[in-house]
């Protein structure tokens, strides 16, 4: 997926005092909120440790030694309002989970000066009070089951208190820094810092390098991504009587029946489409003739993420027009890939690739200046059919770490455990007049997901084919 030049912060709702209802639900009387009070059962359970519990109070003490004498809040966050009074499913802040594990809404992480930790947490409905069957948001018969905080505390690995307890957490003259924009009601409670933003920078720095488990989480990732691009393939006569819609749907089938979530929303470009870089409208035709560009990723359970673009010959095969671009694309692609590998700069497979690709713009005769002059940062005229940088972090964000410091990320170099994209693409636009009316309307872009090792790259998401040859014996296999 094509990085955007700016992400603003998300921002949540507070958090309800009361149990969230809506004016069209029936009322409570006294006699019915005592009799559900009362006969249910205790189900606490005893959870294993989660895999990443190690790893996390490790991160959480390496956070704690670069900021000593001080306390640290990285808030979960909450829901987010999608229309009236729908919430979209939640996903956590990816820094709180990174520290702790949890994926539980409303939760705050506390990080103190003395290097120990403490989770606050919003716990499994209590049957002392009616928010276990009225609040549409938290009850457990409306909204499912949360953990209580035994069980949080048993598998994570880290002190859990209730989320009432926070304020009073939160209060003292302990000099304290915020992760900003997650959590209004901590932002409330904390005044702002000069120190905020050091510590969005150092937790987006700290992710930079993945540990063995986080690249095992982005490969699993990767793979389940691969088997969601050949079920694509597999409905294809479905795929061109629904079109665009149809790969979407079977995309995110596949996502949900095996990880989390989509790692951000799938883009299927059929056609001209292609030539739009984040099109997630997904409303229009498959057409035979033409290319459909699919940049889609799985989110696995624990929130790492796959970012994955192939651009495939809607009939099975390429024509000789779109097999030249094709090519082309992916000899820039391979370019930038032979680039990364550790101490190397983070930008030089970007360099590389846009060097074959103005290489080729020159063939076609369509740059109007030499190609040297043309990559001159100054000039940079060969992008109006590039438009995007080829690579960026990956993690999991599918944007990862991007509150590093410019000088570390992009202007740095690698290191090994990093994992970054490229994805070098050409796009043609419909109404270019500057371009061959045989070009027009076509977009090409080829993604994969690459780690940084000892003495080179690993590409996670090889599985699936990248050369035009390979893309037409796959597509062949799968057709149905």
């Amino acid at each position: 997926m094509t990085e955007p030049d700016n992400i603003a912060p998300e921002t949540t709702t507070p958090q309800p005092e009361t149990p969230r209802t809506e004016s069209h639900d029936p009322a409570v009387p006294a006699a019915y909120a005592a009799f559900m009070r009362t006969g249910w059962g205790d189900r606490e359970l005893d959870l294993p440790p989660h895999p990443v519990a190690g790893p996390a109070g490790d991160r959480r003490k390496r956070l704690a030694e670069a900021f000593p004498g001080e306390r640290l809040v990285v808030p979960a966050g909450g829901y987010k309002v999608r229309s009236n009074d729908t919430d979209y499913r939640f996903r956590p802040d990816t820094a709180h989970t990174w520290l702790s594990g949890n994926q539980t809404s409303d939760a705050v992480l506390l990080v103190e000066p003395d290097g120990s930790s403490v989770l606050y947490a919003r716990p499994r409905s209590s049957r002392e009070t009616d928010e276990f069957f009225r609040d549409r948001q938290y009850g457990e018969l409306w909204a499912g089951r949360r953990p209580s905080l035994h069980e949080m505390s048993s598998s994570l690995g880290v002190e859990v208190r209730h989320l009432d307890e926070l304020d009073r957490a939160l209060g003292g003259t302990t000099p304290t820094r915020v992760l900003r924009g997650v959590d209004q009601r901590v932002d409330t409670t904390v005044a702002p810092g000069t120190g905020d933003d050091e510590l969005a920078q150092v937790l987006s720095e700290m992710r930079l390098v993945k540990d063995a488990w986080e690249l095992g989480e982005l490969q699993q990732a990767c793979d389940i991504t691969t088997l969601g691009f050949s079920d694509s393939v597999r409905e294809w006569d479905r795929v061109l009587e629904f079109g665009e819609r149809w790969i979407e749907g079977t995309f995110f089938r596949r996502a949900r029946a095996m990880g989390n979530d989509l790692g951000y929303d799938s883009i299927v470009g059929g056609g001209a489409h292609a030539t739009t870089l984040h099109w997630i409208e997904n409303s229009g035709p498959i057409v035979p003739g033409e290319l459909v560009l699919l940049d889609m990723g799985v989110e696995g359970r624990n929130l790492y993420t796959a970012d994955v673009t192939r651009t495939l010959p809607v009939s099975g095969r390429f024509t000789p027009l779109q097999r030249d671009l094709y090519t082309l694309v992916f000899e820039a692609q391979q370019a930038g890939i032979d680039a990364v590998r550790p101490g190397g700069r983070f930008l030089a497979a970007h360099e590389a690739a846009m060097q074959v690709l103005a290489e080729g713009l020159d063939g076609l005769s369509l740059l109007p200046v030499s190609v040297q002059e043309a990559l001159d940062p100054d000039s940079k005229v060969y992008a109006r059919w590039t438009l995007h940088g080829t690579s960026h972090m990956l993690g999991m964000d599918v944007h990862d770490c991007g509150r590093a410091s410019t000088d570390v990320y992009p202007r740095g170099d690698l290191e090994e455990g990093m994992v970054l994209t490229v994805e070098p693409g050409l796009y043609f636009q419909s109404d270019d007049l500057l371009v061959p009316e045989e070009l027009r309307g076509i977009g090409i872009r080829i993604e994969d997901d690459i780690v940084v090792t000892a003495d080179g790259s690993l590409n996670l998401s090889d599985s699936l084919p990248r050369t035009a040859d390979d893309v037409e014996d796959w597509m062949r296999q799968l057709l149905p």
